[in-house]
């Protein structure tokens, strides 16, 4: 293996160099490059870095004959791709409207708001927060609407609210496939006043499958008036337009 003077050597001869003419190039005498190629000394820093952009060699391989370990590639960052829009109007310190969708988590903060994550009176996003939100995870203190949603209204995959509809429904009044609330209407309906549903169970329960202190099959044995009467008589106290709903399910 060649070591460093017959590196340099080599270099000198194959670029058609003399000792002299290398010299003039670095500035130095030519008994420096004399003494170089003989072992009797090295260069100094700045003329090893010379040597090797003149020669385009490495700095490594000059010195110690061994090429460096190429680095894997740096791959330019790639831009994310995102759009934001915050109109300038402002109401309560907050944008009128702020949009802010795109990759990664893109949070948008205004009266209206929409984004991957939004905060707003009104909200629209994967995740969304306000009076009224829609997303797909919702909290709203009106209305909540998404895959999985909490609000005074709740409409959802799975909707928690005073008045809930959705696959599950938990709620004041729930309505859905499976619904558990004091008043619950769907496929199987668990209430603590009235259930309407397939398979319910509550005080009163009104259903194909019926389980409660007062139980009503739905096989056509118990005439549909009847019904309606149940159900008003243990809505009484309750907002007059809960008994027509729950009449409405149990009749269709």
């Amino acid at each position: 293996m060649m070591n460093f003077q017959t590196r340099l050597y080599e270099l000198r001869r194959r670029a058609g160099l003399s000792q002299e003419g290398l010299a003039d190039l670095l500035g130095v005498t030519r008994q420096a490059v004399q003494k170089w190629e003989a072992g009797a000394s090295r260069p100094d820093m700045d003329n090893l870095c010379a040597l090797a952009k003149y020669f385009s060699v490495s700095l490594d391989w000059l010195v110690t004959g061994a090429e460096p370990e190429q680095a894997p590639p740096v791959r330019a960052a790639e831009r994310r791709r995102e759009y934001e829009y915050r109109s300038r109007a402002r109401l309560f310190g907050l944008p009128l409207v702020h949009i802010h969708i795109g990759e990664g988590m893109c949070c948008a903060r205004g009266v209206v708001a929409i984004g991957n994550v939004a905060a707003g009176a009104v909200a629209v996003g994967g995740m969304a927060l306000g009076a009224v939100s829609l997303g797909g995870l919702s909290a709203g203190l009106l209305l909540g609407a998404g895959g999985l949603a909490a609000g005074t209204c709740a409409v959802g995959g799975l909707a928690v609210g005073a008045l809930a509809w959705g696959g599950v429904s938990l709620g004041w009044l729930a309505v859905g496939g499976v619904s558990m609330g004091t008043y619950a209407a769907g496929g199987v309906a668990l209430g603590r006043e009235i259930a309407v549903g397939r398979v319910a169970a509550a005080a009163l329960a009104i259903g194909e499958q019926a389980e409660g202190l007062q139980a009503i099959p739905l096989d056509g044995s118990v005439p549909l008036a009847r019904i309606h009467q149940a159900i008003r008589q243990s809505c009484a106290g309750a907002p007059g337009w809960l008994a027509e709903l729950l009449c409405f399910l149990a009749g269709r």
